[in-house]
């Protein structure tokens, strides 16, 4: 694969000019808010924040709309406010629908931070509407601030054991869509019982990982009972994503901790060379729960 290389201090900052679609205040509002939770928008500072709001223009989409196709070259970046998209993937002769996003995400990155055709067909499966970020902004700010990005996490990622694995490639890949979340003493990172949609590395800190056992009785049952504390370089929150059942512990903030925070999507699509690492790790676990309570059921069985 040929990929065009990307050196931040050769694009001068004004050499383009600014890409800006006019918005009424409500449009703003439902961008903000489509916005507000897109991994790759966290590290920007409010003046990058609002530059690429002020480009992003709005696309409305009908049912069975192709907004991209595989093979085709990236011109825009693609945050969702509401509707339903497949994702289909040819491959050897074969198409396969692969995953699906529902009123939320984002997808079109890989094509122009990589300068690669696109990866994917995005196919509408029902009425919606997406706001798009063009090709010459993205690279300008969002590339030039994960250049720096890579620069800042580069030897944290290399230093991670379950990473180990990965070609460097894959690891800077990593490094391009994770954000960074920081939490203050006893606050609450993940909850025992909810939906899984993130995977977490320890940055600086401690994490205490505690789990209410339904397997306890008494007085005692609803108490949480701390399994494990994760440190610089360990992660947690993986369990629910490798076996898709809800959150089986919840884990808290020991002191101020910093984390970086990975969504489903980019797990799945970039995490795969790592998931034997993991699968032998929740047998740990269940080892762990087994000498705590005598049983592994809140593994197989989590929730509140």
């Amino acid at each position: 694969v040929c990929a065009e290389a990307y050196n931040p201090d050769d694009e001068d900052e004004d050499s383009e000019p600014r890409v800006v679609h006019p918005k009424t205040d409500e449009q703003r509002c439902r961008l903000q808010e489509a916005c507000k939770d897109i991994l790759l928008f966290k590290n920007l500072d409010q003046e990058q924040l609002s530059q690429v709001l002020d480009a992003m223009f709005e696309r409305k989409v009908q049912p069975q709309e192709h907004v991209i196709d595989q093979g085709d070259d990236g011109d825009n970046f693609y945050v969702i406010e509401r509707g339903s998209y497949d994702i289909f993937v040819a491959r050897d002769g074969q198409t396969r629908c692969v995953g699906r996003y529902d009123n939320h995400g984002s997808f079109g990155e890989l094509a122009l931070m990589y300068n690669t055709p696109r990866a994917a067909t995005i196919v509408a499966t029902t009425e919606g509407s997406l706001w798009g970020l063009d090709r010459v902004t993205f690279r300008r700010i969002i590339l030039k601030n994960n250049a720096k990005k890579r620069k800042t996490y580069e030897l944290f990622i290399e230093s991670v054991p379950l990473l180990k694995s990965l070609e460097l490639s894959e690891r800077m890949k990593i490094v391009d869509v994770i954000g960074e979340k920081t939490y203050q003493d006893g606050e609450r990172i993940i909850s025992q019982g909810d939906k899984a949609d993130s995977f977490y590395i320890v940055e600086s800190g401690e994490v205490k990982i505690l789990i209410k056992s339904k397997t306890v009785t008494g007085k005692d049952a609803n108490q949480e009972v701390e399994i494990a504390r994760c440190h610089k370089g360990q992660y947690f929150g993986e369990l629910a994503l490798v076996t898709n059942k809800p959150r089986a512990a919840s884990a808290y903030a020991v002191g101020e901790v910093k984390c970086l925070v990975m969504d489903i999507q980019a797990f799945e699509r970039l995490l795969g060379p790592c998931m034997d690492i993991m699968k032998r790790n929740i047998t740990h676990y269940e080892e762990q729960l087994v000498a705590l309570f005598g049983s592994s059921m809140d593994l197989t069985n989590p929730g509140n």
